[in-house]
């Protein structure tokens, strides 16, 4: 399915045979554009960048790469093809043919559902907008825009469907999301974790990294959804969500290797010491890490939730990989196991399948979470350095669930008031972590260079040097 770029708004849903569906986007298109000329990538209105845009939705060569002048990226609607004769694989609807059109007595939930996705797109644009002023790189300031463009699409995906299956409440929905604003303290975004500050480099890639897993875990449910116009746009922004893990996988990685270059070279492993060589010590790395890892998971909702077992059987949103799973896919008679607090310490208890999805979503990412984290850790051995990073203990430092109201250690002890407030300085970013992490965070704009901090990637984008010139500055 190629894209058409004739028109005003870029898609491949024919959009062009649905005059007041046209006209009704093209209404929204300048608020969208000045909203992104207000809170999109400051400074960054004149650049010409190397981006890549979809030009179709075929996974062999959907992307084409070229120079585009901020803010004149051609956001569009663009869904998979439908599959033949598609059906719900899962909930009450199980073998019955996907719906093209709300269901009545669905239409409250999947708005929900929708908005929900939608409003984090333009949130972490806003979370991220002064990071270009302290790129580390040509190659990571690309990098940043790349993301920031491309949540920009993601909300067009959710607008769209808004819109043409919506009517007024859609339109509404549509505007809001516009008018909310990440950290607004009056008109905040929906969820906690798009309402947090990224003020640095290191949190960029933490975020990139782990939150947009978040979106991964998320839109492969909804890529299950009975609604197949919700499942034909996710299945697509599966794909260009796969570049943002990436920046914050190699990010962090990169920052890794530098510490232990310095580390190696200088015989110097006392994180003060390697401070004063402008690198970011392990210990710092580990406890963002921890602070990322820990708000993000929060993200999947509590681990028991009448609301997920209510979009799961009416075949709303399914599990990650619900086709390949093993079981009735109905789940009425099945369990699934959760962690409480009992007795003054953590322990496992078994309840029903469906009022757990949230959780097993959870333990999902949390899986594919650590593997990465596997893969910074082979970086450090690869150095002979011996320290390991680990991801905290999924009850540690949550808001929402369970553990909301308890006080865990990253290992999984259910700890004191005191030993929590004498072990948090080691556990979660401090003051000083953030001041210091802030204090190395100075422009670096010449092509092929990059900060003392990080490391270059080892190839570059689109088969690019990494000296290649990524962004041209107008």
């Amino acid at each position: 399915m190629s894209i058409d770029y004739n028109q005003t708004i870029p898609n491949n849903v024919d959009l062009a045979t649905d005059r007041s569906l046209q006209r009704a986007l093209e209404q929204w298109q300048p608020g969208f554009i000045d909203w992104w000329r207000e809170l999109g990538p400051v400074g960054s209105q004149g650049h010409e960048v190397y981006l890549r845009t979809a030009v179709s939705v075929d996974p062999g060569g959907w992307a084409h790469f070229d120079y585009v002048k901020m803010p004149e990226y051609r956001w569009g609607i663009f869904l998979n093809p439908p599959a033949a004769d598609p059906k719900i694989h899962f909930g009450e609807h199980k073998g019955q043919p996907v719906w093209n059109e709300v269901p009545g007595e669905h239409r409250a939930n999947l708005r929900r559902i929708i908005v929900a996705q939608g409003d984090t797109e333009p949130a972490s644009v806003e979370q991220q907008r002064h990071l270009g002023l302290t790129a580390p790189s040509q190659y990571d300031l690309r990098n940043l825009y790349q993301v920031n463009v491309e949540e920009g699409r993601h909300l067009w995906a959710m607008v769209y469907l808004l819109h043409r299956h919506f009517g007024r409440d859609g339109r509404e929905e549509a505007d809001a999301m516009l008018h909310r604003h990440a950290g607004d303290p009056n008109n905040p975004r929906i969820l906690g974790a798009f309402n947090e500050k990224t003020p640095d480099w290191l949190s960029l890639y933490m975020f990139t990294y782990f939150t947009d897993r978040d979106g991964k875990f998320q839109l492969s449910a909804l890529a299950e959804s009975g609604f197949d116009p919700l499942a034909r746009t996710t299945k697509f922004m599966l794909t260009e969500e796969a570049h943002h893990m990436f920046v914050g996988e190699s990010g962090v990685s990169r920052t890794i290797q530098r510490t232990c270059e310095v580390m190696k070279a200088s015989g110097v492993d006392a994180a003060d010491k390697l401070r004063a060589l402008g690198v970011i010590d392990l210990e710092t790395i580990q406890r963002y890490l921890n602070f990322h890892y820990s708000v993000t998971i929060d993200l999947f909702g509590a681990d028991q939730s009448s609301n997920a077992a209510t979009f799961y059987s009416a075949g709303l949103k399914g599990r990650y990989g619900e086709t390949k799973l093993d079981d009735d896919h109905v789940l009425k008679d099945a369990t699934y196991p959760i962690l409480e607090v009992a007795n003054g310490r953590i322990a496992e208890k078994q309840v029903s399948a469906l009022s757990s999805i949230n959780e097993r979503l959870r333990d999902d990412y949390i899986r594919d979470s650590v593997a990465g984290v596997e893969r910074w850790n082979r970086v450090i051995e690869k150095s002979g350095i011996p320290f390991r990073l680990q991801v905290p203990h999924k009850a540690f430092n949550r808001k929402i669930g369970s553990f909301a109201a308890a006080r865990v250690s990253p290992d999984g002890r259910i700890v004191s008031e005191a030993e929590w407030n004498a072990g948090v300085g080691n556990w979660l970013p401090s003051d000083e972590d953030r001041a210091f992490v802030a204090s190395l965070m100075g422009r670096v704009v010449e092509p092929g260079k990059f900060a003392n901090w990080i490391a270059p990637p080892a190839v570059g984008i689109n088969r690019q040097p990494a000296s290649f010139e990524y962004v041209r500055f107008g």
